[in-house]
């Protein structure tokens, strides 16, 4: 993580690390750490904006972070802190959108998801549902395998997420 630092800090001014306020257990709010990949001026704090592939506010550096996942390792801290747990729904900022519509407008049982401790990866993620949420379909699948997660919870689905994880993310992810 200190090589990722200063390769981060080499490459363009500003923080090594990005916060950004998103929600967890319950709704209640905490700053997830990441590893920052844009240009300072570039970054939206609120997270409304989402990122796309050959986005013009990444860094060169940032490009590769994102396709490796290698951004979220400080997420490893929010773990520790316990806000976060490593298997688990992924957290969103507070009304995040799909679709040109807040999650909690095109998924009704939305709040279903907030039950557990959002983790750095989850069922959704390990079955390929990552990147821009501007498919209703497919955003709402994604609810539905972190709802699907909360009720099917156990050690087993963890050890066989964190494979698929490895897989799909660090392997052959495109990191958006």
């Amino acid at each position: 993580m200190l090589i990722v630092a200063a390769v981060i800090k080499i490459n363009s001014s500003g923080p090594v690390l990005f916060k950004q306020e998103r929600e967890g257990t319950l709704g209640k709010t905490f700053s997830i750490l990441k590893f920052r990949t844009m240009y300072v001026n570039d970054c939206d704090p609120s997270g409304v904006r989402q990122t796309t592939q050959a986005d013009s506010r990444v860094t060169q550096v940032g490009n590769f972070l994102r396709r490796t996942s290698i951004d979220e390792l400080p997420q490893l801290l929010n773990v520790v802190k316990g806000d976060m747990s490593i298997v688990g729904p992924r957290p969103h900022v507070k009304g995040q959108q799909a679709a040109g519509l807040a999650y909690r407008e095109l998924v009704p049982y939305y709040e279903m998801r907030h039950m557990m401790r959002p983790g750095l990866t989850g069922w959704a993620q390990a079955n390929g549902y990552r990147g821009p949420t501007i498919d209703r379909i497919l955003s709402k699948a994604r609810i539905d395998h972190d709802v699907a997660y909360v009720q099917n919870f156990s050690l087993w689905l963890d050890i066989v997420i964190i494979f698929r994880t490895l897989k799909a993310e660090f392997i052959t992810g495109n990191g958006y």
